[in-house]
């Protein structure tokens, strides 16, 4: 090998071990934005998993109950929360929430007409607050009825066909209008049905003027829409007024306190529930009955977030 070819195969060899030492060092800093970029989307997954909300609510279909936890759900998912409600009847509602299967209900009429659901659940159950102040259950007729009590039914069971039209079979309207008839003895048969079966039985029976008597509760739409009358308890078969609490499972103020929180601040009048329950008699879809309701309260709904 000529001088000349040496000099030129001594600088080639000198550049390709620059050109190596590049590659070698693109490479280390290549390896290392990758690794900082997967930490950060890994530790990106991990706040928004911290940072998810969710919330399972539990309700029985009643008109005022369905009213309360639509609104709920609309007021949680403007707080950040991703909701779920699931409907049942009385008692697995308390069942699901002894077993947490539910964080919480809007729907617990207390302390009568679901006495024997709390007294079996209540003890693995947290009361959290009273949402709904006065609310009364008790045999409902048209104003059009001529009789006034409870005691006066034995006389006129031809006039009501000896039936009593009720809901749904595990609601506690239901066994304790069982213990009004043992208490009164009456010779009627109490019929199951359902919220919105019974409504359409006295709306019919209402637009034909017949006789009819019904479970029924106080807030209901029927009551706007129609002219009805509280047949008298003077035996107090069906005792003082209940209230409406928010029940949640145990351990559920420690495991998410924001929402322990809100669930707490909720409560309001007949009025507002009223108002939501009259559009879902009218046809209006459950969620926009509560949205509406929102629209018009937005205070209240900042004030059970916690904004103000």
């Amino acid at each position: 090998m000529e001088f000349t070819d040496l000099m030129v195969f001594i600088i080639y060899s000198k550049r390709c071990d620059k050109m190596k030492r590049g590659i070698k060092a693109l490479t280390v800093i290549l390896m290392l934005a990758m690794l900082i970029m997967v930490s950060g989307c890994t530790d990106q997954g991990t706040d928004e998993a911290i940072d998810k909300k969710e919330a399972t609510i539990g309700y029985v279909l009643w008109d005022g109950e369905i009213a309360s936890t639509n609104v709920m759900k609309l007021v949680l998912e403007e707080a950040g929360y991703d909701v779920e409600i699931i409907s049942v009847d009385a008692g697995p509602l308390y069942q699901g929430l002894a077993d947490g299967r539910f964080d919480f209900t809007t729907s617990a009429w207390l302390p009568q007409t679901q006495e024997n659901y709390w007294e079996t659940y209540g003890d693995d159950i947290d009361s959290v607050a009273v949402n709904l102040e006065d609310c009364r259950i008790g045999l409902v007729v048209p104003t059009y009825v001529t009789i006034d009590s409870i005691d006066e039914l034995n006389d006129n069971k031809e006039q009501f066909n000896g039936e009593i039209i009720g809901i749904d079979p595990g609601a506690g309207i239901m066994s304790t209008t069982e213990n009004a008839i043992d208490n009164y003895g009456l010779d009627y048969e109490l019929v199951a049905s359902s919220g919105a079966g019974m409504a359409a039985e006295l709306q019919n029976s209402v637009a034909d003027e017949e006789w009819i008597v019904v479970t029924l509760w106080t807030p209901h739409w029927a009551f706007n829409r129609f002219d009805l009358k509280y047949l008298e308890d003077p035996n107090g078969a069906y005792g003082e007024a209940d209230h409406v609490e928010t029940l949640a499972r145990k351990g559920l103020a420690e495991d998410d306190p924001e929402l322990y929180e809100i669930i707490s601040r909720f409560q309001w009048t007949h009025e507002d529930i009223q108002s939501v329950m009259t559009d879902l008699a009218a046809g209006v879809p459950e969620e926009e009955a509560a949205q509406n309701w929102i629209d018009a309260n937005p205070e209240k709904v900042s004030e059970w977030i916690g904004e103000n």
